[in-house]
């Protein structure tokens, strides 16, 4: 039976994947009417321009963000209180990982600690005088791939592969899975997970591959790359990762967990050479003069070597498919960030200029 969603909290609604989410949230496509609390901590990498048009035309009416760390757990009450929320969709997440193995407790506390506290909020506010959670509410926890670890040169990740993290990002995030699950078993917490591949598309931070080698060729820099660029990462358009969440949250069975892939496969230095060629063309620039800007600088420690989602679950039960064919998905993207340089400088702060100086530099 399909739920009743009414007021939705997005945490990190400001971020990449949230941000597409709010918009698709208020699109025609979802059909939804009701209201969207967006809580976000507003760290280097979110961005409220992100969902200003959002914000103009339903502020106060339908749309109502709120500055807010999903930490703070008194400030979690009071919005869970004050906009009767039924529904948790939970982005937010610090997600960086070479940002991880340099601080790893930011990780461990935003994205494992976070979520508990988040998860317990709901729990207090959903709980019926008997003990018991309310059946129309839903907690959906959104999960990364990265959890199950490094695949070899064959087989796919499924709802049941064992959990390898490998990074600190990964294993903050495979721990508050397993906490998500464990309040569904204590408690009876109505809730699901989503495990997904790499998304792309437009409002990413670009600390990110591709956002990151797309504005770099437009200003005539160096395209870093870890190690020998083979390692291997199946991608999908954050708008079809949206609909799969969106699935989930009217159809998905409580206790579950779905995975979500593209079922496209690339090694990071063919990608390049593919994003190099599109956006040489969209530039009008030379790609063979783009192609002698790759440098290859020393690999990252734990470095997973190849991931792939097996995402048979959520088409066979759920109905969902991709719509967004990958060239074109890389070209509307191109087009994106090359067409949106107020965004683009906005969020270019000085931290980042920093933190690729140090990250990426060959010197």
């Amino acid at each position: 039976m399909q739920r009743t969603l009414r007021n939705i909290l997005v945490t990190g609604g400001a971020g990449f994947i949230g941000a597409n989410f709010i918009h698709f949230l208020f699109s025609d496509e979802s059909g939804f009417h009701g209201t969207v609390v967006n809580v976000d901590r507003l760290t280097y990498a979110g961005n409220l321009e992100s969902v200003a048009d959002i914000s103009r035309q339903y502020k106060g009416t339908r749309y109502f963000f709120e500055k807010a760390d999903i930490c703070d757990r008194v400030h979690m009450e009071r919005i869970f209180s004050q906009y009767d929320i039924d529904t948790v969709v939970h982005f937010a997440a610090e997600s960086h990982v070479d940002r991880s193995i340099a601080t790893p407790e930011t990780f461990m506390k935003t994205n494992t600690l976070g979520t508990c506290t988040l998860l317990d909020v709901a729990r207090a506010a959903w709980q019926k005088a008997d003990g018991s959670i309310r059946s129309d509410v839903l907690f959906h926890h959104v999960s990364t791939d990265e959890v199950y670890g490094s695949l070899g040169a064959t087989g796919r990740f499924t709802e049941n592969t064992p959990y390898a993290p490998r990074s600190p990002y990964s294993a903050s995030k495979a721990a508050s899975d397993h906490v998500a699950l464990a309040y569904f078993h204590t408690y009876g917490m109505p809730l699901t997970i989503s495990n997904c591949s790499n998304n792309y598309g437009p409002y990413q931070f670009p600390e990110k591959l591709l956002p990151l080698m797309i504005i770099h060729i437009r200003d005539g820099k160096e395209l870093p790359v870890y190690g020998t660029g083979k390692n291997i990462r199946d991608w999908i358009y954050v708008a079809d990762h949206n609909r799969a969440v969106w699935c989930i949250l009217n159809n998905g069975r409580a206790g579950e967990k779905y995975n979500i892939g593209g079922e496209n496969e690339w090694q990071n230095i063919t990608l390049l050479h593919k994003v190099i060629e599109l956006t040489a063309e969209a530039l009008g620039i030379d790609a063979a003069a783009v192609q002698k800007t790759i440098i290859f600088v020393k690999d990252r420690p734990g470095h997973d070597r190849r991931y792939a989602i097996d995402c048979t679950k959520i088409k066979t039960e759920l109905g969902w498919h991709r719509t967004m064919p990958f060239e074109s998905g890389l070209r509307e993207t191109i087009h994106w960030y090359l067409t949106h340089r107020e965004w683009v400088q906005h969020i270019l702060s000085g931290e980042y200029i920093n933190w690729i100086e140090k990250n990426y530099s060959n010197r």
